[in-house]
């Protein structure tokens, strides 16, 4: 993949996900709500949990993003930072930070 097509997707992935991390946090949905209620205290942890969880991921993405950066940097990016082989144009389209092909992704999964 060339050069500036890699920063535009690393680009791309990192302003998508400045966006879902924006996004996250309290949300007013303009109904008032006793706060002493057991079922919205319930609904409040659960979405706190909730997005925690999701920030957690999201700032896991974005140093994934990071790391790529820095491999496009270096002239590495591009090749798995496992074996060296090259990881085909096609999934760096989907997955910008891609660190493995395909084969080492679902045998890391596979444990």
């Amino acid at each position: 993949m060339d050069e500036p097509r890699a920063r535009e997707l690393l680009q791309a992935e990192r302003e998508r996900i400045a966006r879902a991390l924006a996004r996250l946090g309290p949300q007013d949905d303009g109904e008032l709500s006793d706060e002493s209620d057991p079922a919205n205290i319930a609904s409040d942890l659960y979405q706190n949990e909730f997005d925690a969880s999701l920030a957690a991921d999201l700032r896991e993405q974005l140093a994934a993003v990071e790391r790529a950066e820095r491999r496009l940097a270096e002239g590495t990016y591009g090749l798995s930072v496992e074996s060296g082989e090259p990881i085909p144009d096609e999934r760096l389209e989907l997955l910008p930070a891609a660190e493995l092909t395909a084969d080492e992704e679902r045998a890391r999964e596979r444990g």
